[in-house]
């Protein structure tokens, strides 16, 4: 093996393959790991002396651990120390020096939940042991993902996922104060109308079910659960947590009444996922809000597939809507007046940007309510959509991953991109095992897309989304669609450039919290300034090469009903106030199947 070696790999390379794989104690594998570990810094980062110790735990990695045995770590430090003198990598002068200094660590065991984008990587862990499932190696056993030293490129950029990560929290710890200022959310009296919802957090708690297997019965169980213990919970300071003395019961009431965020960043183009947060923490809130698992109520996000298949099939941006209310025979008895009659006939144009729901159902009238679903899964949806009159409202749970698939096809002239993240695999070698390449299909032509762009323009420019101009300045071209459920349950907002495209999702784990107020609730309030906080970072980052000066490609021959602009009659109106969304659609069962 040793000859194999040589004539195959310089002596650089055999080192470097040793040092990324080769345990050192305390669990650490790998050179990096353990830098960071015992350092708090990347290899290259250490002093002369801090690379000794880390090389000296090498000989015997317990024996001459730093934390655990100072003195025979310091003693292994000077022997390789002298040794790189023996050799000429250091002077006489250069060992008396290092050879006095103490061993100085900044001891910080990394764990899954810290560095960059954990929420990623746990959704990329799983996704490689899957794809392991199918790679063999030379002897026909499987790859070991954690012990083969495999080699995984992925698709995010560095830079934006910590621009996106601090999005999030600039955003999601000031809506917080918002939120929880609710007066039954700040007295605890909501807990009075949701014991249920106690209990069942109780019941799924580990520390419920350790009592339970201890054969504790429930009264007991509950004295334990009121009794007040030493604990670290989250919260929103620069640590993202604090020590404090609660009850258990009293630590689920809190934990429970937090906002969560999701926020996905791609380029429409080839479906790189350059940004992936899934939560707000992941040490304390492991579920992940992008996973394509993770579905909720999208409300008017759904929209533009509705206005775009109206497009597709001849209606024009120009034409006129009706916002009465609609009648479905099949579905109900009455009409239904889901929002909007007041401002009378509006244009397409005007219909989108303010997000009138009973012209969505006008809409879908004419579109057909089995063909406006049909060409949402068209559009690469796969969660299940019931063919009722609400479909156009968003009433279908669907996860933020997919809806930005679904809207990639807007900036990029009509074809559909599916979402990935990882490029190729490599063994630890360097041999490759595996690529991967964008899934993409033509969903409309390039004259719709340019249309539907135009029309979400006007959601940001003069519509509900309008405050990404006039609060958060956010220059360039940019188009998107707000989204608000039922009694503020759910906030969207999905947005995108000539560039990139990102969605944003806020709500409670529990669809029971929520805000009272739409003001506060509603997508333009609580998840379009996460996309507004992550582009003016990006935009300010010039070696991103996002450009702000970007511009949406026009097809040749265009012509979008003779003018792009919204008409006197029929447009939006002076008085009211644009940034203000229709309320989200009723819960599904609210409509009899036919």
């Amino acid at each position: 093996m040793a000859v194999k070696l040589e004539r195959n790999l310089t002596k650089d390379e055999i080192i470097t393959l040793y040092l990324n794989t080769v345990p050192f104690s305390d669990n650490v594998y790998g050179i990096r790991n353990a830098s960071l570990t015992f350092f708090n810094k990347t290899p290259d980062k250490v002093t002369v002396d801090e690379a000794a110790v880390l090389i000296g735990m090498l000989k015997g990695n317990t024996l001459y651990n730093p934390r655990r045995n100072p003195r025979l770590a310091t003693e292994r430090r000077n022997t390789v120390i002298e040794q790189m003198n023996k050799y000429d990598y250091l002077s006489n002068d250069s060992v008396a020096i290092l050879t006095k200094l103490p061993i100085k660590l900044d001891y910080r065991k990394l764990d899954y939940h810290e560095g960059m984008a954990p929420y990623f990587r746990q959704v990329l862990e799983l996704q490689v042991k899957d794809i392991c499932k199918d790679l063999k190696k030379p002897d026909g056993s499987n790859y070991d993902i954690y012990k083969d030293g495999l080699k995984i490129y992925t698709t995010i950029d560095i830079r934006m996922q910590h621009y996106a990560e601090e999005a999030v929290d600039e955003h999601m710890a000031e809506l917080q104060k918002e939120f929880i200022s609710q007066g039954s959310y700040r007295d605890g009296s909501v807990w009075q109308k949701h014991q249920d919802i106690l209990m069942q957090g109780i019941k799924q708690s580990d520390r419920y079910q350790m009592l339970k297997d201890e054969d504790m019965s429930e009264a007991d169980i509950m004295k334990e659960f009121a009794k007040p213990i030493k604990m670290r919970v989250f919260g929103w300071n620069r640590s993202k947590y604090k020590d404090t003395v609660m009850s258990p019961i009293d630590s689920i009431k809190y934990m429970k009444l937090f906002l969560q965020a999701g926020f996905l960043v791609m380029d429409p183009f080839t479906g790189e996922v350059k940004a992936w947060v899934g939560g707000i923490d992941h040490t304390f809130f492991q579920f992940d809000h992008v996973n394509i698992n993770t579905k909720r109520q999208v409300g008017s996000t759904i929209k533009p597939m509705l206005y775009c298949l109206a497009v597709d099939n001849g209606f024009s941006p120009c034409g006129i809507l009706s916002t009465a209310p609609q009648d479905f025979p099949e579905y109900m008895k009455h009409p239904y007046d889901a929002g909007g009659s007041k401002k009378g006939d509006v244009t397409m144009q005007t219909a989108i940007a303010l997000s009138l729901n009973n012209a969505a159902l006008y809409l879908e009238k004419q579109v057909g309510i089995n063909a406006f679903v049909d060409f949402v899964h068209k559009c690469g949806i796969t969660s299940n959509i019931d063919k009722v009159p609400a479909a156009a409202l968003g009433v279908a749970d669907i996860s933020l991953y997919e809806m930005l698939g679904a809207y990639s096809m807007f900036p990029s002239g009509g074809i559909h991109t599916d979402p990935f993240f990882i490029t190729k695999i490599e063994d630890k070698n360097g041999m490759l095992l595996k690529t991967f390449t964008p899934q993409q299909k033509e969903i409309i032509n390039p004259t719709t897309a340019y249309k539907m762009v135009l029309l979400m323009q006007g959601v940001i420019d003069h519509g509900t989304g309008v405050r990404m101009r006039t609060r958060y300045n956010i220059k360039g071209d940019i188009a998107g669609k707000t989204g608000t459920t039922n009694r503020q349950a759910d906030a969207w907002f999905i947005g995108y450039t000539p560039q990139l495209i990102a969605g944003a999702w806020v709500g409670c784990d529990d669809r029971t919290f929520r805000f009272g107020s739409q003001a506060l609730g509603q997508g333009s309030a609580a998840a379009l300034p996460i996309w507004a906080y992550f582009m003016r970072r990006v935009n300010a980052d010039r070696t991103l090469n996002i450009k702000t000066d970007a511009k949406f490609k026009m097809p040749d021959g265009f012509s979008n009903c003779e003018s792009t602009e919204v008409p006197s009659t029929g447009g939006i109106p002076s008085t009211g106030n644009p940034d203000e969304e229709e309320p989200g659609p009723p819960p599904s069962n609210d409509w009899e199947q036919p």
